[in-house]
C-alpha cells in the first residue's frame, strides 16, 4: 500500500503527497505510478524537480480533485535512485565540459568538471556517473567513468546498449583476482561428500555454436528394471561462496545476456567455460537430480544432492536430431530411449494443463564484424525437446523436495518461479480476435483455457496468422517472476516449480542450489531478504529481455539497409491509432508503416477491440495477421528503427456519386 501524507502548503491549499515511481514517456510528459492508485499521477517536464526516469520520487497532489480528473502533481523529492550511470557523449566549449546523456527519455545535461573528466575529449562516447544535484545546483554535477572504445559502429552500439541496460562490460580486478585463485581439482574430501557417477554414461546436449555446458545427462539399466536418468548441472555454488567478489558481482548482474554478436557473461570466462563447464573427459563438481523411471516414464524415485560426473561425449543438437531422425548413431539406443521417456513427459504435461507455446527462434548469421549477413529461422525439434523435457523434469522435483521443509510450520524462504493464471478481460478479447479469423477459443471454463490455447495453437501451425497468435498468445499471459511464495507456475501446469539448472547464467538458480544444500546437510538458515532478492532478479531479467530485443532490433535495422527501396510480403504484427507494424515473412525483420503513409488513401480509425485500423471511405482494413506488401524506406541505426510503405496491389477507391456515361462517337474506319 501506498503512504499518504496530508499537508497544507504555503499557499494555505491543502496538499498529498504520494510515493511512487518516475516513468517518463518519450514526448517528455512523466507519470508516477502509484501503488494502490487506480490511475497514475501526470507530472509535467517543468515538474520533475530533480528526478530521472524510474526514479522512486514522493510526488506532492491536491487532495481534493473533481470527479474523473487526473491527478497532476509536482515531485518534491527523490526517494531513490534508479541508476547512477549513464550513456552519452562528452562536448567541451571553451574548457567548460557537460555530458550530453543518449536515450529517449529526456535527462538534462551534466556538469563535468576538469578533474573528472578522466582523459575524456570533446565528442567522445562515455558513461558517465551522477555525483550529486544539490537542491540549489541548476544542473547535476558528474563525472566520466568510462570511455567507450569500440572497433565499429555496430561494437559500440552493442556495448551501449549492455551500458544503458545497467549491465558492466568488463569484470573489475578484486572478482578477476578472486577468480584466478580457483582450482577445479577433484580433491579425495571434497568426492567423499558427493555421489560419484564417473562410471556412468554421460553427455551434454547443446547448440552447436555453445561455449559453455552447465548441463548433462546420464542413463543406465537398473537391476530392478527401471531406467536411472540423472540430470546434472555444474556446482557454481562450490565456487561462487557467499559475501565473496565474485557471489556479489553475480547478484548484481543476476543475469547473462545474450546479444546477436557476444554473450555478456554472469560470471567470469575462467567459471563458465572452464571450471564449471562440463567438457567431454573432464572430471567435474555438479549438483544432480537423480531419477528411477519406468518404461511408461513413471517416476518411482528421486534422488537429489552434489556429485561429481565424467562427461563422455559432447553432442550438439543438430547431432541426437540425426539420431532420433535415423534411429542410428553414437550412442543411439540411450539417445532414443531418453527421446521416447521426454515424449511420454511432454504427453502428460499437456494434459495436465500445460501450454504449448513454441515460437519461432530468429538468429543472424555474421561475418568477422559482426554484419549480419543473413538470418536463420529456427525451430524446436525433438532434440531440442529431449532436453527440456529433463531440465523441467529437475527443476519441478527440486521445487517439490524444498516445498516440504518447514520450520515451525512455516515455509522456508526459496526463490520459486511462478506464472500466474492470465487475466480475464484479456482472455476476452484473445478469444473475440481468434473469432474473426475462425477460430474457436473457448474461456467458459477456467480448466479449458490451456486445452484451448493447445488446440489453437495446433490449428494456426504452418499457416500466415501463426505466428501473430503466437506473439498475441504470450502478450495475454501474465509474466513469469521469481517469488519466495510458492505459487502455481500456470504455462507449465506445475504447482511447484524453480530454476535448478542454469547456475551459471542466471543467479536464482544459485540461490536454489545453495539452498537444497542447506535443507540436505540440515543446516538451513533462513534468507530473510529473499522478497528483495527475487524483485532484484525478475527486474534484471527484464532488463536483460529488453537489452536482448534492441540487440535485435539493431541488427534488423543493420541487415534491412541492404534492401532499401525494395518490396516484401509481410504480416501485421501491431496495429496502434497511429500506424501499424509488419514482420517481413522471408525476414521476420519488423518495420513501421506510420498513418501519415496511408492518409492519402482514406481517413482511418483505430479500432483496439479489434486490432485494426479501418477506412472510413473505402472500407479497407488493416488488421493484426492480415498479409501485406511493404516497401523498405528508412533503417535508422541510432533509433534502431525500420520504416515500411504499404504497397496497395489493389488500390481502394473513395465513394464516389456515379456519373452519367455519354455517348460516345465512334469514328469510321
Amino acid at each position: 500500500m501506498s503512504k499518504q501524507k496530508k499537508q497544507t502548503s504555503t499557499s494555505g491549499r491543502h496538499k498529498t503527497i504520494l510515493r511512487g515511481k518516475l516513468d517518463i514517456s518519450k514526448s517528455g510528459m512523466g507519470y508516477v505510478i502509484v501503488e494502490g492508485r487506480d490511475r497514475d499521477v501526470l507530472v509535467k517536464p517543468g515538474d520533475f524537480g530533480r528526478a530521472f526516469n524510474g526514479d522512486t520520487v514522493r510526488v506532492e497532489i491536491p487532495s481534493h480533485l473533481p470527479n474523473g480528473k487526473r491527478a497532476e502533481g509536482q515531485i518534491i523529492d527523490v526517494v531513490e535512485r534508479k541508476q547512477t550511470l549513464f550513456m552519452g557523449s562528452l562536448q567541451t566549449i571553451n574548457n567548460t565540459s557537460f555530458f550530453i546523456p543518449g536515450g529517449d527519455k529526456p535527462i538534462p545535461d551534466f556538469f563535468i568538471p576538469q578533474e573528472r573528466l578522466n582523459g575524456a575529449v570533446n565528442g567522445d562516447r562515455v558513461q558517465a556517473k551522477l555525483v550529486s544535484w544539490g537542491k540549489g545546483e541548476r544542473k547535476p554535477e558528474g563525472e566520466i567513468v568510462m570511455v567507450i572504445k569500440a572497433e565499429n559502429e555496430a561494437d559500440l552500439a552493442m556495448k551501449e546498449i549492455l551500458l544503458e541496460a545497467g549491465f558492466p562490460l568488463q569484470f573489475e580486478f578484486p572478482v578477476l583476482k578472486e577468480t584466478a585463485k580457483l582450482s577445479g581439482k577433484i580433491t579425495r574430501e571434497e568426492l567423499s561428500k558427493r555421489k560419484d557417477f564417473r562410471d556412468i554414461l554421460t553427455f551434454t546436449i547443446d547448440p552447436v555454436d555453445a561455449k559453455d555446458f552447465d548441463d548433462a545427462i546420464s542413463i543406465r539399466n537398473l537391476d530392478n528394471g527401471y531406467y536411472e536418468v540423472g540430470v546434472h548441472i555444474a556446482d557454481v555454488s562450490h565456487f561462487v561462496t557467499p559475501g565473496s567478489e565474485l557471489d556479489k558481482e553475480a547478484y548484481k548482474r543476476a543475469t547473462s545476456v545474450y546479444l546477436p554478436d557476444r554473450v555478456n557473461p554472469m560470471l567470469p570466462e575462467k567459471i563458465s567455460n572452464e571450471l564449471c563447464s562440463l567438457r567431454p573427459n573432464e572430471e567435474k563438481y555438479c549438483f544432480s537430480a537423480v531419477f528411477q523411471i519406468t518404461n511408461r516414464a513413471e517416476i518411482k524415485h528421486t534422488w537429489i544432492g552434489r556429485s561429481v560426473i565424467l562427461s563422455d561425449h559432447r553432442f550438439t543438437y543438430e547431432d541426437v536430431q540425426t539420431i532420433i531422425e535415423k534411429g542410428t548413431g553414437k550412442f543411439d539406443r540411450p539417445i532414443l530411449l531418453l527421446d521416447n521417456l521426454a515424449k511420454q513427459f511432454r504427453a502428460m504435461r499437456f494434459e495436465s494443463g500445460a501450454i504449448n507455446f513454441s515460437s519461432q527462434e530468429v538468429r543472424f548469421t555474421l561475418d568477422e564484424k559482426g554484419n549480419p549477413t543473413g538470418i536463420v529461422i529456427k525451430e524446436s525439434k525433438d532434440a531440442n525437446k529431449l532436453v527440456e523435457e529433463f531440465m523441467l523434469l529437475a527443476n519441478k522435483a527440486v521445487a517439490e523436495f524444498v516445498s516440504k521443509v518447514k520450520i515451525n510450520k512455516i515455509p522456508i524462504p526459496f526463490p520459486y518461479r511462478i506464472h500466474d493464471k492470465p487475466d480475464e478481460e484479456k482472455l476476452k478479447v484473445f478469444a473475440a480476435f481468434a473469432k474473426k479469423f475462425g477460430y474457436d477459443f473457448d474461456i467458459s471454463n477456467e480448466d479449458e483455457v490451456s486445452a484451448s490455447f493447445n488446440k489453437l495453437l495446433s490449428d494456426v501451425e504452418g499457416k500466415p496468422e501463426q505466428h501473430v497468435f503466437e506473439q498475441l498468445g504470450i502478450r495475454t499471459m501474465s509474466k513469469a517472476s521469481y517469488s519466495s511464495e510458492n505459487k502455481i507456475h500456470y504455462g507449465l501446469g506445475f504447482q511447484h516449480y524453480c530454476h535448478f539448472t542454469s547456475p551459471i547464467r542466471r543467479y536464482p538458480d544459485v540461490m536454489v542450489h545453495r539452498i537444497l544444500q542447506q535443507v540436505l546437510s540440515k543446516s538451513l538458515l533462513p534468507d530473510k531478504q529473499m522478497d528483495e532478492k527475487c524483485l532484484h532478479c525478475s527486474e534484471q531479467e527484464k532488463a536483460a529481455m529488453e537489452a536482448e530485443r534492441a540487440g535485435n532490433k539493431y541488427k534488423q535495422v543493420q541487415y534491412m539497409k541492404n534492401f532499401l527501396g525494395e518490396e516484401f510480403e509481410g504480416i501485421i504484427s501491431g496495429v496502434a491509432s497511429f500506424g501499424f507494424w509488419v514482420e517481413t515473412v522471408a525476414h521476420k525483420c519488423e518495420g513501421f508503416v506510420s498513418m501519415t503513409d496511408i492518409s492519402d488513401y482514406d481517413e482511418f480509425i483505430h479500432d483496439d477491440q479489434n486490432y485494426m485500423l479501418r477506412g472510413v471511405k473505402t472500407g479497407q482494413k488493416f488488421r493484426m495477421g492480415d498479409k501485406v506488401l511493404v516497401k523498405v524506406v528508412a533503417a535508422n541505426l541510432t533509433k534502431r528503427q525500420l520504416d515500411y510503405q504499404w504497397v496497395p496491389q489493389n488500390k481502394p477507391q473513395p465513394d464516389r456519386v456515379p456519373v452519367k456515361p455519354t455517348k460516345k462517337k465512334i469514328p469510321k474506319k
